[in-house]
């Protein structure tokens, strides 16, 4: 039975800046065994319970296209969000079953895991083969200033003049959320934007990036091949229904899924009481610490409790997300102050992001200089 976690509960100091007395094992040994246990079958259900709601959607709304009852309304724009919103949740649940698959939390089988990961990720057009190996980097270097992969934080020395005032008042805030909600994830796959710097360009899409290794490059290729198929078939199917037609049914949910894509990514690791740290005092227990749990509503069910169990996924990375709140439970009396979680509805959350959250620097007459966190004084 899935567990609910604590909507209420909020830690209002920092994570403590001395290393913590407890060990990853210590944590595993807490978490009972069956949590590690990762069912193909069990997590098969889940993605065909996804397929029909996802061709419900699109039977209920093209039926409506079709029948020709609504293009001509007002109300038809009103329809179309909605189904976008709806069908959008479902594409993050297929992105996130992937992204199980990257981490081998799908099933006991590498073999499998990376043949469904791929068909589900390359069909709602994200490079699985490429952001499998850069969100391992991230993971193995959680938390690091240098060297993490993913929304590197800034220091106050290279914040651009005029971020100032576009985090400050409301709509420029709102100017720039909206921004980095509609371009966020495909900047930071195109041309790492926000990602980790390589000394030149690094994509997602280059073979020869920086970012992979020698014997990887064919598994970058084979997924621009596929990404460049299904193009090619929304490019078909366009000359047969319209252009227009593509837009609605595929391109609406496509920005709503990447969109909160970025919203999330960014939450994990936003947060005023959590630090990064340089190369004299990162270590990969305390990195795989600097994240938070969110609270997303009803939306923690749609991402399949993955936006409020991200802590213990940091550190477990292959418990499967039906098992991920009750070894968050688990866990949680260990962790103590080292465990963060904000009640904090998402959406509050990221306009508290962006205004509060602009750099990182260490703490001025601080014993821990390896230690930064966020501000926003500039």
């Amino acid at each position: 039975m899935a567990q609910k976690l604590d909507s209420a509960e909020k830690k209002e100091s920092r994570v403590p800046s001395t290393k913590p007395a407890f060990t990853i094992s210590d944590l595993k040994k807490a978490i009972p065994p069956h949590c590690f246990e990762r069912s193909a079958i069990r997590s098969f259900s889940y993605l065909l319970f996804d397929i029909t709601i996802f061709l419900s959607f699109y039977y209920i709304f093209t039926t409506i296209m079709e029948q020709a009852v609504l293009p001509s309304k007002p109300y038809f724009y009103a329809t179309w969000i909605v189904y976008s919103i709806a069908q959008g949740c479902v594409f993050s649940r297929f992105w996130t079953l992937g992204h199980e698959c990257g981490h081998n939390a799908f099933s006991e089988y590498k073999w499998l895991d990376d043949i469904v990961g791929f068909t589900v990720h390359s069909l709602i057009l994200f490079p699985y083969f490429p952001f499998k190996y850069s969100h391992h980097r991230h993971h193995t270097k959680a938390g690091s200033l240098e060297l993490d992969e993913l929304d590197v934080p800034l220091l106050k020395a290279e914040v651009p003049f005029l971020y100032k005032y576009l985090t400050s008042y409301s709509v420029p805030r709102f100017v720039v959320i909206t921004l980095v909600f509609l371009l966020g994830v495909p900047l930071y796959l195109l041309v790492n934007f926000r990602g980790r710097s390589y000394g030149r360009f690094a994509s997602h899409f280059d073979p020869f990036s920086p970012m992979f290794l020698p014997n990887q490059r064919a598994q970058i290729i084979l997924s621009d091949v596929a990404l460049l198929a299904v193009v090619y078939g929304l490019y078909k199917l366009a000359l047969v229904k319209g252009l227009a037609w593509v837009g609605f049914v595929f391109g609406g949910p496509y920005l709503v899924h990447m969109g909160m894509l970025f919203v999330v990514a960014l939450l994990h690791h936003t947060h005023p009481l959590v630090p990064y740290y340089d190369s004299t005092e990162w270590d990969w227990l305390r990195g795989s610490l600097s994240t938070i749990d969110r609270n997303y509503g009803i939306l923690d069910k749609v991402y399949y409790q993955a936006t409020n169990t991200h802590v213990a996924h940091h550190l477990f990375t292959t418990i499967p997300h039906y098992h991920a709140l009750e070894a968050t439970k688990a866990i949680k009396p260990i962790l103590g102050e080292y465990y963060r979680y904000d009640g904090t509805i998402f959406y509050k959350a990221l306009w508290n992001a962006i205004k509060d959250c602009v750099y990182v620097e260490q703490d001025a007459g601080g014993k821990n200089k390896g230690m930064y966190w966020y501000n926003n004084k500039l």
